[in-house]
């Protein structure tokens, strides 16, 4: 079983959920600047629309690759400390749609085999999450997929310090779900923690995991 504190789901009912809630339509507010996602957050709400003011809207795709052990695992990565964004965070496989990509999910298979090497052969894309905005401008689209065990990774070094798994049934337990702030021009805005081990999760990473367990775990 997968738990999850107060209510508990199993790995095969976790697809199954996914598969049945989450589709591939793509929300138009990844690329309408006047369409701003909305975090349930007054503080972070009211970030991204002065952000949507100011800055261009950054279309990007992520990839949540759930690795089918018997017990389900996340795979996520370890960004380079070099990059002049994000540097060192916790991120999924992903980055910026590029001109060439025919769909988000194209763009997050492609990086995901750029970043990582995980072969798409071993991916079972599910569907599409709920947009999420950054405050640097990102409108993140990200795409569940059910990864088959087996795969090799081969690291691009020069985007990805470190690949790793971290147990969904971790991920997805609320318990683990800490609640940090701090202000933005004056407007106190909160986001999520989930540090596992040596690894702090947080941020945009934590913020769509977070998005995840309210979809898919929830009843």
């Amino acid at each position: 079983m997968l738990k999850t504190g107060p209510a508990a789901v199993s790995s095969r009912e976790f697809f199954e959920r996914s598969r049945a809630r989450l589709g591939f339509e793509v929300p138009p507010g990844l690329v309408d600047p006047n369409i701003i996602p909305r975090s349930g957050d007054h503080g972070t709400d009211r970030m991204l629309e002065i952000v949507a003011r100011e800055q261009p809207v950054r279309p990007a795709a992520v990839l949540i690759p759930v690795v089918d052990h018997p017990q389900p695992t996340v795979l996520l990565t370890q960004r380079a400390a070099h990059l002049n964004d994000h540097a060192g965070q916790i991120s999924f496989p992903g980055g910026k749609i590029d001109a060439t990509d025919a769909t988000p999910l194209d763009a997050a298979l492609r990086e995901a085999e750029e970043e990582i090497g995980l072969s798409r052969d071993f991916v079972d894309p599910i569907g599409y999450l709920d947009l999420y905005g950054t405050g640097f401008g990102f409108r993140i689209l990200p795409t569940v997929a059910r990864v088959r065990p087996g795969f090799t990774l081969q690291i691009n070094k020069a985007e990805v310090e470190d690949a790793f798994e971290v147990p969904l049934a971790f991920l997805m337990d609320p318990a683990n779900h800490q609640v940090h702030s701090k202000e933005f021009r004056g407007m106190e805005r909160s986001y999520y923690a989930m540090p596992f081990a040596e690894r702090y999760i947080w941020g945009a990473t934590a913020g769509i995991l977070r998005v995840l367990y309210e979809r898919i775990c929830l009843t």
